[in-house]
């Protein structure tokens, strides 16, 4: 049976063409599946009869299911959801003053093993479907409207398990949905995608949705990030700094954001700060500055506060504008760098490597 969470609008009124429907049937039905977050087709009370009984027989709305619900102390919620039997992913939702932000993942685990990333260490599994990426938000959006202080999910950023950019054949559609206004209807500026640097997925983004982008920097120079984030020895920082000016071609306006985790006596030194600068003199950018957030056997320490502060102070008396990020959801492991869903098998590296080769060709 047919997930409809697996397609976007078109994927979808191509489905319907299929079952011999007109096209105003297939947006109703994406209305009544993402913005009413129905399941049950004998439910969408607009539609014939006839057409409830073909969906009943043809398709489904299937989310993830899940397996862990967990609240921090600041609110922070996180939940671990199923896939499949031997893998489940993470998402955290984040709530603020203004704003609530959901992170998801795109991922079972990550080949790309950065250096200081828990998830990371776990190793790749597979590929998220668009079904089991925009089923987080779903699934979000349903929890969270049937509580008692419902929470409006006002920011989506794709930067909780995997690499989104190996995978954007499902990532793409997910990115639709939630732009589309007859499902989820959020600005493209408050849908960001994360990446470590995968260069050819950074132009096929920019061409097929370009959305906010935010780059994984986390050294300001080859040889510290040769160590830290392994795919720079595939794409070094002055090819990444190239597509970063294409993808930002078409919208001038706009500016890349600059993820840089802060590790204790390694990347953290005024110096390295007076690189970022520089940088950022090649690039209309900001940066987010990173506490690290510690898990066992990692190797690295989070920089003390006053070094933050300092190396910040050396950014913005650039002209940088630069933020910090507020650790959340640490006392759950939900904060950045600390996602790691239960896998069963942690160690096919190898076939994410096939797609970095992939995509580069």
């Amino acid at each position: 049976m047919k997930n409809l969470l697996d397609l976007d609008a078109a994927g979808l009124a191509g489905f319907f063409a299929e079952l011999g429907e007109k096209p105003f049937r297939a947006r109703q039905v994406l209305r009544w599946v993402h913005q009413r977050r129905e399941s049950e087709f004998d439910r969408m009370s607009d539609l014939a009869k006839g057409l409830r009984d073909k969906l009943c027989a043809a398709a489904r709305v299937g989310p993830p299911s899940i397996v862990g619900d967990t609240l921090a102390e600041d609110g922070t919620r996180k939940w671990l959801l199923k896939v499949d039997g031997k893998n489940a992913v993470e998402a955290v939702f984040i709530p603020e003053t203004r704003r609530g932000t959901l992170c998801i993942s795109s991922q079972a685990g990550c080949v790309l093993d950065c250096a200081f990333c828990s998830t990371g260490k776990q190793g790749f599994n597979r590929n998220l479907t668009t079904a089991e990426i925009i089923g987080q938000l779903w699934l979000a959006k349903k929890l969270l409207g049937e509580s008692k202080e419902a929470r409006i999910i006002s920011n989506v950023v794709m930067m909780g398990m995997g690499e989104p950019l190996l995978n954007l054949d499902n990532v793409i559609p997910a990115l639709r949905l939630m732009l589309d206004d007859d499902a989820y209807g959020l600005s493209r500026r408050r849908v960001t995608v994360s990446t470590s640097g995968v260069i050819p997925g950074m132009d096929r983004l920019r061409d097929e949705c370009p959305v906010a982008l935010a780059v994984s920097l986390h050294a300001p120079n080859d040889r510290l990030r040769d160590r830290l984030v392994p795919v720079n020895r595939r794409y070094p920082l002055r090819d990444l700094l190239a597509a970063c000016n294409r993808y930002l071609e078409k919208a001038p306006r706009d500016f890349i954001t600059f993820e840089y985790v802060m590790l204790d006596g390694v990347n953290d030194s005024d110096a390295n700060a007076h690189e970022l600068a520089a940088i950022a003199g090649e690039v209309r950018c900001k940066y987010n500055l990173i506490p690290f957030n510690p898990f066992p056997r990692s190797g690295f320490t989070r920089s003390p506060d006053e070094r933050i502060r300092s190396f910040a102070g050396v950014l913005q008396n650039a002209g940088i504008t630069v933020t910090t990020r507020k650790t959340r959801g640490d006392d759950i492991a939900a904060a950045c760098g600390q996602l790691a869903g239960d896998v069963a098998d942690r160690t096919r590296r190898t076939q994410g490597r096939i797609a970095v080769k992939e995509l580069r060709a």
